[in-house]
């Protein structure tokens, strides 16, 4: 019988939603850390600062992959001090091309002072239209909810406040504890 290839079981791990809205721009994600269908942790920390605090990221899939990518992107941010865009592609060059990042399951959103990117393993480099953007497994429920709530009064640090609760309610590898990081946005 031929070998089953396991479907990459990260994803499931959780919420990341980036919120740019006015002269702010948010990172949030949950604290769940699961192992199949088991809550191994609550209180996770998904989303950091970078560079001095000037760049934040949050990561979707697995954890050790992530702690490389990060890693990897903090020497990127080094090389080519306040130039996020160029760190982010040469690293999805990387990421895309060496044989070892190849393997890294996982997916960032980094955000800086003017810019908002999703990173992946295949290379992809995007830039949200609207401001707004979400990883991971509840990732589709955070932006719907963050869309819908961007035309309204409420800031960027409550609208991704927001989308993460509703995301939890929803996503069973999405919790309510919330980790939030915060910049001062270029308008």
């Amino acid at each position: 019988m031929a070998e089953q290839k396991q479907a990459f079981p990260g994803w499931h791990g959780t919420t990341i939603v980036s919120v740019r809205k006015g002269s702010q721009v948010v990172v949030a994600g949950d604290g769940q850390v699961s192992l199949g269908n088991t809550v191994i942790k609550h209180g996770a920390k998904k989303v950091r600062r970078l560079a001095g605090g000037s760049v934040i990221a949050g990561f979707a899939g697995a954890t050790a992959d992530a702690f490389t990518l990060f890693e990897r992107l903090e020497a990127k941010l080094e090389q080519y001090p306040n130039q996020l865009m160029r760190s982010c592609v040469e690293l999805a060059k990387d990421w895309r091309t060496d044989r070892y990042l190849r393997r890294l399951e996982a997916m960032m959103i980094v955000v800086d002072a003017s810019d908002s990117l999703v990173l992946t393993g295949t290379g992809d480099v995007l830039s949200p239209d609207e401001g707004v953007t979400a990883i991971g497994s509840g990732g589709n429920y955070a932006l719907s909810a963050a869309l819908a709530l961007l035309d309204s009064e409420a800031s960027a640090k409550d609208i991704a406040r927001k989308a993460m609760e509703i995301a939890a309610k929803i996503c069973v590898y999405t919790n309510d504890k919330v980790t939030l990081e915060s910049l001062e946005a270029k308008e």
